[in-house]
């Protein structure tokens, strides 16, 4: 089944797990999530994005850092629910004060530098910025820069990125065929699965996330439209 999470049994489970009252900050950040993933479905044409990858990703943020016994505010809670607003910035619908400076500028004000930096490096650069004579090699060269950065971040941004990886490994799965299985394939092998063991260690990470590798691995042996 497809973890699906409605709003209000994720704010339940912020008070109630993360230990952490939800305030104005918190909404705040849930309302942008709302305006800018509005409608938004995942790659099954019907699941919400919202209820199936932001809360869902959040919650997991949540419990890797109980599981850490790492102390957590709501900081990194704000940054697991904005982790995919820069993909999705232009699709603000009246946020009066984004288009008057700019979305860049508006995200920064109001929730701060460290979360605009958090979704800022966990944000996908466009093709158009990489070198190469097609595609492919330009997406090699974007994945090779990433993996630099995801290694060189702090712990707030590896714990959102792994759990977002996480997220998209196991819906993806649910869908027989789909092209991005041989990709998430490729990139566990090549460097998600060793960035759960890189220090600082993220041991239920690694379980979660090679379990997934498994369960997509297995679906691609068993088709053999999809090439690995």
């Amino acid at each position: 089944m497809i973890e699906s999470v409605k709003k209000k049994d994720f704010l339940a489970f912020v008070e109630t797990e993360a230990k952490i009252h939800v305030d104005s900050y918190i909404e705040s950040a849930i309302h942008l999530a709302e305006e800018v993933h509005y409608g938004v479905k995942r790659e099954d044409g019907t699941s919400s994005f919202l209820e199936t990858h932001i809360f869902p990703v959040a919650m997991n943020v949540i419990r890797h850092y109980r599981w850490a016994n790492k102390p957590m505010t709501t900081i990194q809670i704000v940054s697991a629910i904005l982790h995919d607003v820069m993909e999705d910035n232009d699709r603000i619908l009246d946020l009066h004060a984004s288009k008057s400076y700019g979305f860049d500028a508006y995200f920064s004000h109001k929730f701060g530098d460290y979360v605009y930096k958090v979704s800022s490096i966990l944000k996908t650069k466009s093709l158009e910025f990489y070198s190469g004579l097609t595609d492919k090699e330009k997406e090699l060269e974007r994945f090779r820069e990433y993996c630099n950065v995801l290694t060189k971040s702090d712990y707030d941004i590896k714990t959102i990125k792994l759990a977002d990886r996480i997220n998209n490994m196991r819906f993806i799965s649910k869908i027989a065929g789909h092209e991005k299985i041989a990709r998430y394939v490729r990139e566990a092998e090549d460097f998600y699965i060793a960035y759960t063991v890189i220090e600082p260690r993220m041991d239920d990470f690694y379980l979660e996330i090679r379990e997934a590798y498994e369960d997509l691995r297995k679906l691609a042996q068993e088709n053999p439209k999809i090439t690995i």
